[in-house]
């Protein structure tokens, strides 16, 4: 199906064809191309407010993901489905906050989104980062997802999910 981009900042100039090209390696990859996807790039005060409101944090993040189903059985996308109900969700990034990020890292912003929208599929399949086997599994999850994503574009990514307690 569809995956709709939105850019709706100003603060961070976005390679948007290249954006659009990896998230649609990804849906390959994480095998959901059926699926409707959301994919909406903010500042640092839309995605403030978004945390603020859904998980009551009033500060910037990177990414955040809204999924059309709850309850779902972790890492299996809903099946037995059919037209507007063929819908994973939305992933908000924080670009703003994203690139600050790269900057104090020293890291390449384009090829860090991809890690941030797996990452947030991840969570629209219904992996978790609660207790230490549920990071655990979407670390694996993760790195297996770039692990492919690199291999067919040739980058090396690694996974935003960290097996050391610590999830930025």
């Amino acid at each position: 199906m569809s995956l709709v981009l939105r850019n709706l900042q100003k603060a961070v100039p976005l390679r948007r064809a290249r954006l659009r090209r990896d998230v649609e390696t990804l849906r390959q990859i994480f095998g959901i191309q059926k699926f409707d996807l959301g994919l909406i790039c903010v500042d640092n005060r839309r995605i403030q407010r978004i945390n603020g409101i859904y998980r009551g944090m009033k500060m910037p993040t990177d990414v955040l993901s809204f999924p059309f189903y709850e309850d779902m059985e972790t890492g299996k996308p809903p099946g037995h489905l059919r037209g507007e109900e063929l819908n994973l969700g939305d992933i908000f990034l924080g670009v703003e906050y994203i690139m600050d990020q790269c900057r104090d890292e020293s890291r390449d912003f384009h090829s860090i989104l991809p890690v941030m929208v797996a990452h947030g599929i991840c969570h629209l399949l219904g992996y978790r980062h609660e207790t230490e086997e549920e990071l655990t599994q979407m670390f694996q999850r993760e790195k297996h997802i770039l692990n492919e994503f690199s291999r067919l574009t040739g980058n090396q990514l690694e996974p935003l999910t960290k097996t050391d307690g610590y999830d930025r």
